[in-house]
C-alpha cells in the first residue's frame, strides 16, 4: 500500500511499514530523525492530502489540545486564556483535516484533549504497556485513536502490568523508578515519539 505517516519526524511507524514492504512516507515540517531521509517528505502535511493514499496515519500536534495543558488554558480558576484557546481551535481544525481526508483507511492519534474543544468521539484508548513486547515501555501514557476504515488495535501484551507513568506528575519525579524516559518540560520531542511496540502493532495490524 501507499501510506502517508503525517506529522512524524521519528519515522517509527514509517520504518515498520517499510519493513513489511509498503511504500510508506513520513512527513513533517522538520527533518527526520529516523535515519531514512529518502522516505521523508519535509513539508506541510496538509499539502499531501491532495494526493491519493491507500492509508493515512497522522500524529497532529497536541500542545494546545491536550488536557495536560489545562493549567495553562485556565491560569486562574474559571478564567479562560483566550489566546491559548484560539490556538487550540486551530489545532483542532488541523486535526480534523486528517480525520476527514479523502482516504479509505485513516488513523489519527492524540492524547486526551481538554473538554472545552469538544473533539469528536474517539474509537479507542491505548497504553504503551499494552504493546510492550520488548520490555522497554511498561508505562502508562493514555493515548486516543480516531479510526476510519481500520479496526481497533489489539494489545500485543494484554497481561502486562504498568510500573508507573511515562511522563511524571509533579509528585514522584525524584524517584526514577516511578516514571519513564520523558521528564516533563525537558524533552517535548521525545515525549511525542511513538512507542516501538505501538508502531509495530500499527504496521502489522493495519498494514
Amino acid at each position: 500500500m501507499r501510506i502517508l505517516v503525517a506529522c512524524e519526524e521519528s519515522q517509527a511507524v514509517c520504518k515498520e511499514l517499510r519493513r513489511l514492504g509498503h511504500e510508506a512516507y513520513s512527513c513533517d515540517i522538520e527533518p527526520c530523525s529516523g535515519g531514512h531521509p529518502e522516505w521523508h517528505l519535509q513539508c506541510d502535511a496538509l499539502q499531501l492530502l491532495k494526493m491519493q493514499w491507500d492509508m493515512i496515519i497522522a500524529f497532529p500536534p497536541c500542545t494546545y489540545l491536550s488536557n495536560a495543558g489545562a493549567c495553562r488554558l485556565y491560569p486562574q480558576k474559571g478564567q479562560l486564556n483566550q489566546e491559548r484557546y484560539e490556538k487550540g481551535l486551530q489545532a483542532k481544525e488541523f486535526f480534523l483535516k486528517f480525520l476527514n481526508a479523502d482516504c479509505p483507511r485513516i488513523a489519527v492519534e492524540n492524547p486526551v484533549s481538554s473538554r472545552v474543544f469538544d473533539m469528536p468521539p474517539h474509537t479507542q484508548e491505548i497504553q504503551p504497556y499494552q504493546f510492550d513486547s520488548d520490555g522497554t515501555h511498561p508505562y502508562t501514557k493514555r493515548t486516543r485513536l480516531w479510526l476510519r476504515g481500520l479496526p481497533p488495535l489489539a494489545p500485543t501484551t494484554p497481561n502486562e502490568k504498568p510500573i508507573g507513568c511515562y511522563v511524571p506528575a509533579s509528585t514522584g519525579r525524584k524517584d526514577r523508578n516511578k516514571y519513564g524516559f520523558a521528564k516533563r518540560g525537558e524533552d517535548a520531542k521525545n515525549r511525542a515519539k511513538t512507542f516501538p511496540g505501538v508502531a509495530k502493532a500499527m504496521a502489522e495490524q493495519w498494514g
